[in-house]
This record gives C-alpha cells, structure tokens and sequence, in this order.
C-alpha cells in the first residue's frame, strides 16, 4: 500500500469517474485502474462498485477512504511543519503586546528585527493581558509581549529581563534634588496611577503599598489617567508625580527644564518582561529572533540584567596636576 495509491483511492470516491480521477492525478486511467486494482487485490477486499455509468465505494470502501482522507491530511501536515522550520524567519508573525510596553519597545526593536529577519512580516495588536491570553489560546496571535506572572495551560512564557520602574517628577519637585529616592519619600496623594484595570498600576501598587492609602481613603481625590502618555501630560503640568517603567520614562517628549527622573534606591522595584507563545507552535526561531531583538535593543536589559564581561585589569594613574 502506497500513498500514492490512497490519493487514488480518494480521487475516485470522490469523482465516481475514472477518467475523472485520473485527469484529477495528472496521470491516465489505465494507470489509475490498474493501481487501485492492485490495493483491492492486496486488501483482499473490493472497494468500488463498477458500473458503466458509474463508480461508486462499496460499504467497506467508505470507511476505507475516510482513513485514507485523514492520512493523506497527516501527511500535509507533516510537509507543513517541515516547510515551517525552513522558512520560520519569513512570512507573517503576529505579535500581542500590551499598551505600557508596546509604545516604547516597538520603535527600538522592530528595527534591529527587520535587519535579523529581513523576510519576517511583524503585525502587531495591544490588548489587556487576560485578552492577550486568550488571542494566544485561539490562536488570533502567535507570540505576546506581556509581563510575568503568566501563567496558562499549554503556553510557554519566556522571562526576556527586569525593567526598573523609575519615579518621574516636574523639574521644580523638591525630590528632583536627590540623586535616588526612597518610597518613603513620596507623598501618597502626590502620586498619579492608571486607572483601576491596568496591569500596570496593580504593580505599582503591589511594589509600593503605602501608595494604597490615597487609594483607600475616600476623603483624598486622585487624579488617575487612562494611558502612561495621559500620566506624563499630567505630570508635565505639576498635576502631581508618577511612577513609570523605565522605557516609558526615557521618552523624549519634554525638556529636563519641564520633567525630571529619578532612580529609586536598591532594591528598586521592577516588572518583569515576558515573551508568551503556545507550546505547539513550531517557528522556535522566529521566537528566538523576536527575544534576541527585544533585549539587544532595551536600555534596562544592558544596564540591568547582564553580568559585565571580564576585562583586562585597567592601570589608574592618579595625578594631582589634572
């Protein structure tokens, strides 16, 4: 029994025509006649009715040809997946990402992907991260671009590194004079988080819980945004303060006259970034080539996450005269 022969098989059942299932197979009736003549005769077992005006499965036939479809469909599969692993840098990879990272991430790996991958097509969404899960599951988005804890059945998540979150203050601020701060430092009311949904300020919250005294107390109004950039504008007009990851902090959109960034003390709290795919998806590559660009191109992956190659020792050479 031959592949071959069950494409024949198939292309009959579903013809009821030889002439028809040859044309079909690229090949000549007789030829077609001849090997499936052959497969009942080593089946033991006829699988067609002849009749002059048609060609029709005999009971054991049918379920004959149904497992016949069904191989022939593995088999695809089989070519795909083999076709997958030697083209995975090309082609379309969709990519879910959520607001507070995609904004400032994507215009500093996307260029350094198109140089990797230059064949690697990228569409990208935001989405919450419990929406982001589910376009995973469902299979509307290969790779999410999230923050950990991630946890889901089937699905791989990645830590790529640590992204310190940084406070952002008016240049005027007091606590613009320090070089660090400290948590305590911060006034509660003064603070400006997201609004109740996001990711991002249960993490804020969750790395600074005196922070939830103004969020608690019914008797402090909060001014809250719906976006970081809504947070930044707010703090560009002395609203208040906020605390941002690094990435987000580091965009220049206003003068250090108007916005200030100061670290905060070790430990400094952070988030940490994740790459989530399912675990049967099979471009590993394109996977490998995405976390390779993403840290390549962030600030806190060097600055943060990476252990200092071993140099040479350095001559110091002190001269008063300097």
């Amino acid at each position: 029994m031959t592949l071959t022969e069950l494409r024949y098989v198939v292309a009959l059942a579903q013809d009821a025509h030889f002439g028809r299932a040859a044309e079909r197979c690229h090949v000549s009736q007789p030829t077609l006649s001849i090997a499936i003549r052959k497969l009942e005769d080593e089946l033991g077992v006829p699988l067609f009715e002849r009749a002059k005006q048609s060609v029709t499965p005999t009971p054991l036939g049918q379920k004959i040809v149904a497992l016949a479809v069904q191989v022939i469909d593995q088999v695809a599969r089989i070519k795909d997946l083999a076709t997958a692993d030697h083209d995975q840098l090309s082609g379309r990879l969709a990519l879910g990402t959520l607001p507070t990272i995609g904004p400032y991430l994507l215009p500093q790996f996307i260029p350094l992907l198109q140089e990797l991958a230059p064949e690697l097509s990228l569409y990208v969404e935001e989405a919450s991260q419990a929406e982001l899960a589910a376009k995973l599951r469902a299979g509307d988005i290969d790779v999410a671009l999230l923050t950990l804890p991630f946890s889901e059945v089937d699905i791989v998540a990645q830590a790529l590194f640590d992204e310190p979150f940084v406070l952002l203050l008016p240049s005027s601020h007091p606590l613009a004079g320090k070089l660090e701060i400290t948590a305590a430092e911060m006034l509660p009311e003064e603070v400006l988080l997201l609004r109740d949904g996001h990711e991002f300020r249960a993490q804020v919250l969750d790395s600074f819980p005196h922070l939830r005294t103004a969020v608690d107390q019914p008797t402090i109004t909060q001014v809250q945004g719906s976006t970081l950039e809504t947070l930044r504008h707010m703090v560009a007009s002395r609203l208040g303060v906020t605390i941002l990851p690094m990435a987000a902090a580091q965009m220049p959109l206003y003068t250090s006259k108007v916005l200030t960034i100061r670290k905060f003390k070790e430990p400094a709290p952070a988030r940490t970034l994740a790459l989530a795919w399912r675990a049967s998806f099979p471009r590993h590559k394109a996977i490998d080539v995405l976390r390779r660009a993403v840290q390549a191109s962030s600030t806190a992956y060097w600055n943060y996450n990476t252990v200092p190659e071993q140099e040479r020792p350095i001559i110091s050479v002190e001269n008063s005269d300097w």
